[in-house]
């Protein structure tokens, strides 16, 4: 579980919960903010916009998002470098066959891919090209998912906005009768607000969480290529170990490869 994420969420919520409660009435006023017609036009709607935009095999995907958003990413670079530095040690002491071995080992299927790839001969370029592309196309599916909810952080405000429209209207054609004017604008107003609590509350953050995750996975990826690269092409562990951490920020960087005692030229 990502903590980040799930604070977030409940902050969000305690921040609207008290704004509503400071008010004259305290918590009794929180049934003035619940309108079964605002919640039908705005989420509803918003979501109706959503699947409209997307095709219907990206809705699953797509609705998952936030789930994968509340994860906690199983990517640590600093671990992946120092594994690739045992790899390169490995290679070095009993020729690069030994590697199909570790493979067999290793969890990480875009890395043990690319192991495989070396193993059996394939031309440098070529494992260049075959792994890019793959990275692509996973960086392609993330993309997919993070529009997804920015399109609905658009719809969402979009839809709160006809809500009122909608409210205003129904207001203006019954002013003789008072009794309408209460209810009429509890839905003009409480849409806009459930509109901008979907785009703020949920949907901007679900994406930009996305965007990191994807960010992190596409780091850890472009290190297992480079280290790859280096490991066919016989470089000197402690120089890989160097050219990787570069991938890193200086505060990351330490207790990894030979600054742990793991690696380096024997």
């Amino acid at each position: 579980m990502d903590l980040a994420s799930l604070i977030g969420l409940i902050l969000g919520l305690v921040m609207v919960v008290f704004g509503i409660v400071t008010g004259d009435g305290g918590f009794t006023l929180l049934p003035n903010f619940i309108d079964v017609p605002s919640v039908i036009i705005t989420i509803g709607g918003s979501v109706a916009g959503v699947i409209a935009c997307n095709k219907l095999k990206d809705l699953g995907p797509g609705f998952k998002g936030m789930a994968m958003s509340m994860k906690e990413p199983g990517y640590n670079p600093a671990e992946m470098i120092s594994s690739i530095i045992n790899l390169a040690n490995v290679a070095r002491k009993e020729g690069l066959l030994a590697l199909e071995e570790a493979a067999s080992e290793i969890q990480d299927e875009f890395l043990k891919k690319g192991i495989n790839l070396v193993v059996d001969g394939t031309e440098p370029d070529l494992v260049r090209g075959i792994m890019e592309t793959d990275l692509m196309c996973i960086e392609d599916r993330h993309k997919k998912v993070i529009g997804f909810w920015e399109k609905w952080a658009e719809l969402g405000p979009a839809w709160g906005m006809i809500g009122t429209l909608i409210g205003l209207v129904n207001m203006l054609k019954n002013l003789t009768d008072s009794s309408t004017i209460g209810p009429n604008m509890a839905v003009a107003l409480l849409t806009t607000l459930y509109g901008s609590l979907i785009a703020n509350w949920i949907c901007n953050p679900t994406a930009s969480k996305l965007k990191l995750n994807n960010d992190n996975e596409m780091l850890i990826k472009q290190v297992i290529v480079e280290g790859l690269l280096s490991i066919q092409a016989g470089e000197n562990p402690h120089v890989i170990e160097e050219k990787l951490k570069t991938f890193l920020a200086p505060s990351l960087r330490g207790g990894i490869g030979s600054d742990a005692g793991g690696g380096g030229e024997e």
